[in-house]
This record gives C-alpha cells, structure tokens and sequence, in this order.
C-alpha cells in the first residue's frame, strides 16, 4: 500500500488556493493514554486543523521542551509502543481522510528497521514523516524507503542554517520543510519573533515546497501572524498544554477542539 504523500500536497495547496496559511496540529500518541491520544488527534481535526503530526514519545526528546517531555513521559510510562503510534495514525486517517504524518528521532525508526517502519506507516494510510535530527548526509537509506512507500520526507531548518545548507537540505526533502521559528526548544513564546519570517524567505529562496513554521505558536494571534508569511502554522506545545491543564480527558477533548477552531480562525486572518 502507499503512503499518503499526495494526499499532504493536496491539502497544502488547497490551503494555498483560499489564500490562507494550513494549521498543522501536534499531538504525542499514548497520551494519556493510546485511545486517549487517538481521541485528540480527532478533536483537532474536528476543530480545523489540515494535518495533525503524530509524535512518536522519545526518552530524550532533543528538540522538545517541558510540555511535550512531560506528555510524552506520560505515553512512556504507560507503555506506549511504535505500534500504538501506528494505530493511532491509521484510526485517525481512516475517521478523517485528512494527512496524519509521524514525528520522530531517529533512533526508534533505526532500531525497529526503516523498511518495517516505512511499509508499516503507509500501510496505515500515513502521509510522511517529520525527522528532526537525522541529517540530510545520513538520510539516503531513509529516503529510499520512503520514496518507495508513498511517504513525504520532512527536515527541519533552523535560522542558524546557512543558504547552502538550506539548499542541501530543500533539494532532497519532500512535502514540505519545517522552519523551526528560533533556536530552542518546543514551548509557548511570548512573540515569534522577525527570524521566522527571515527562515522563510530564504528557505523560499531555495525550493517550491511549502513552508511550514513551528515552535513557539500559542494563540490565534501568533497563528495569524504567521500566516501572514508561512504556508502553514505548526502549534503542538500549547495542545499538549490543554490536555495536561484539564480536570480530565473528556475536558482536555473539548479543550484541543476549542483551541484547533481559534487557530484554525487565526490562519484565515492573515
């Protein structure tokens, strides 16, 4: 079976023709629990987002501040499996329709084998993958696997990259690339910042695909400013956020639902 990669396309230029930004949402599987998960995977698209990443939870989350290391402590301990990251994308393609991708470090993907995780993630209708720090030299055997399953291929840049490295990176990532909106780690920010906005333009400068920025989106506000420069808006700490700040799971739904519809409206304000 293929991936799901045209599918993500689609769904970015179609984001693109009204004019507006794609809400890329991130929620870790496992947490709180794998139905659980699952559940809030549904409440962001229920609530507008285009594309939900799914995260694979890690012991050593590089690019992952406190919120999402505290989820995915959570999923760990609950014991969570790259099988339950797996049924997770295929339950919540197959209620949707909407592109699921997985994001990961490097070393479970290496550990379970790139040709199992590959078959297995398009089997489950998955759009891709977001590999954060597998770099572009190493990544050959990965993008094979990939290319041949259907799956996007997603690197992130930062606004340390240099253009060269920009360009080394863009001419062999797919779907779409991930600016990483300032040097740090995931989490809420008071502002954004103007190197978002720089990021893009140089990575624009570089290739066709879309340009998608994360790290540091909260709120309608920070979604609508950077709509108004990226081709889509990736919010993941501040979802997370709400499921651990609610009395229960039903609440932390209702509260993913509510905070996908704000942002869903801040990427149409542009």
């Amino acid at each position: 079976m293929s991936g799901n990669i045209q599918l993500l396309a689609d769904t970015l230029a179609n984001a693109r023709a009204e004019d507006r930004a794609a809400l890329i949402a991130y929620l870790p599987a496992g947490f709180p629990t794998v139905d659980g998960g699952i559940a809030a995977v549904k409440a962001a698209f229920d609530g507008g987002a285009d594309v939900v990443e799914v995260g694979l939870p890690h012991s050593d989350p590089v690019l992952d501040g406190p919120v999402i290391q505290t989820a995915d402590d959570i999923a760990l301990r609950g014991g969570v499996k790259i099988a339950d990251v797996m049924r997770t994308v295929r339950e919540a393609y197959e209620a949707t329709g909407r592109p699921v991708l997985v994001m990961t470090y490097w070393n479970p993907v290496d550990r379970y084998g790139v040709e199992r995780f590959t078959a297995e993630l398009a089997e489950a209708g998955g759009a891709g993958c977001i590999l954060p720090d597998l770099p572009v030299e190493e990544s050959v055997l990965w993008r094979e696997h990939a290319e041949k399953h259907g799956l996007a291929t997603v690197f992130v840049v930062a606004p340390s990259s240099r253009d060269e490295r920009l360009a080394k990176i863009t001419a062999v990532g797919t779907g779409f690339v991930y600016a990483a909106s300032l040097m740090g780690v995931t989490g809420t920010r008071a502002s954004v910042g103007a190197q978002a906005q720089d990021l893009v333009r140089r990575t624009r400068a570089t290739t066709g695909l879309p340009v998608c920025v994360g790290l540091g989106v909260s709120d309608a506000g920070q979604a609508a400013e950077v709509a108004g420069f990226a081709d889509g808006v990736i919010v993941g700490s501040a979802f997370v956020k709400r499921m651990l700040d609610a009395p229960d799971e039903a609440a932390g739904l209702v509260a993913v639902r509510a905070l996908a519809g704000e942002l869903a409206e801040g990427v149409r304000k542009r």
